[in-house]
């Protein structure tokens, strides 16, 4: 069995939260596709298996809705760089080390406690140029065609060419050249309370006066400086530091982030043949499972935490296992 996990299925996502990272959101959209659904490892679970670490999953709070889907609630990843400025859906911005590209799960917890499901990246022209980053295969063209060319094309001026159309067409971006016309359009979004562009105003007017200190007390923008001392992080990666409400480094952009369903973390247990194993420990006869149905690995690979880099070699690693195991019988 290689299924795939529980990502497309938000009933199950939410039935089986941990507790600890607070209440479930109402509102996600799907990072997976809708086949994803769990529904095979109920299935292996009525036949007898036994399935481990259920509040296991791994999802990501900066999605945003796909204006091309190709499924249902096609969500998208923004993987960010370290300058956009993020707020709540209340508008007060999110404290370290809730910052972009940061602590994933601690700022989960930050957005649920909230008591909404989305929250707002505000950033420049020159932000977006340099450090914004799709995933999915179909939003990395040049990666994916293995086209150096393409790939050197990133440095050169404007946003890659994935992310201006959803610039250009995405319902989650918003483009204004004043804060207040950007907090306006914000609040026609808003499913929370009205926004105050004049308190938004304030806490990115506090942000920039800490651009004139070399000993900053903003932890963002220590970090971002920190960032740019590595040399490839400062060519391709991190916009040199700038103020925000600065016009000659706009026009504003406002994104509406939503959270973004991926991995589960947990699933079949199995031995390390991949055989799928009872409760009591037993093998279950002829049932095998590899991949993200098999939590990556026996039933969970990971902790609560997970790295990019560390799905993909569970599901090849547990496919080899089990593909070995069977053709030995």
């Amino acid at each position: 069995m290689a299924s795939g996990g529980i990502g497309a299925n938000f009933d199950l996502i939410r039935k089986n939260w941990p507790e600890w990272l607070g209440r479930a959101p109402k509102k996600m959209i799907a990072g997976v596709p809708a086949h994803v659904d769990g529904r095979m490892i109920g299935i292996a679970e009525r036949a007898g298996g036994r399935v481990v670490n259920r509040d296991r999953m791994w999802h990501y709070t900066e999605g945003i809705r796909n204006w091309y889907p190709i499924w249902k609630q096609h969500g998208i990843r923004i993987l960010p760089g370290p300058s956009s400025m993020w707020f709540d859906a209340t508008g007060r911005r999110f404290q370290p080390p809730n910052m972009p590209g940061f602590d994933t799960l601690s700022t989960l917890k930050a957005i649920t406690n909230t008591g909404y499901d989305y929250t707002w990246f505000i950033l420049t022209q020159k932000v977006i140029e340099r450090e914004f980053t799709l995933s999915g295969s179909e939003q990395n063209p040049d990666l994916t065609g293995k086209s150096i060319k393409k790939v050197l094309k990133r440095v050169l001026p404007g946003a890659p060419e994935a992310v201006q159309a959803f610039v250009d067409h995405g319902e989650d971006f918003l483009v204004a050249t004043t804060i207040r016309e950007l907090v306006d359009k914000m609040n026609t979004l808003s499913e929370g309370p009205v926004l105050s562009a004049e308190h938004i105003r304030e806490q990115m007017a506090a942000r920039d006066r800490e651009m004139d200190h070399t000993f900053t007390k903003d932890a963002q923008i220590a970090a971002i400086r920190n960032a740019r001392t590595f040399t490839g992080d400062r060519l391709i990666r991190v916009a040199k530091p700038h103020k925000m409400l600065d016009r000659d480094n706009g026009p504003l952009i406002a994104i509406k982030l939503h959270i973004v369903s991926r991995k589960t973390l947990g699933g079949l247990q199995t031995n390390l043949n991949g055989q799928v194993l009872h409760e009591d420990g037993e093998v279950v006869p002829g049932l095998y499972a590899a991949g993200e149905a098999a939590g990556f690995g026996g039933g969970g690979l990971h902790g609560y935490r997970a790295l990019e880099g560390t799905f993909l070699g569970g599901c090849l690693f547990t496919g080899k296992v089990v593909g070995e195991a069977i053709a030995k019988r």
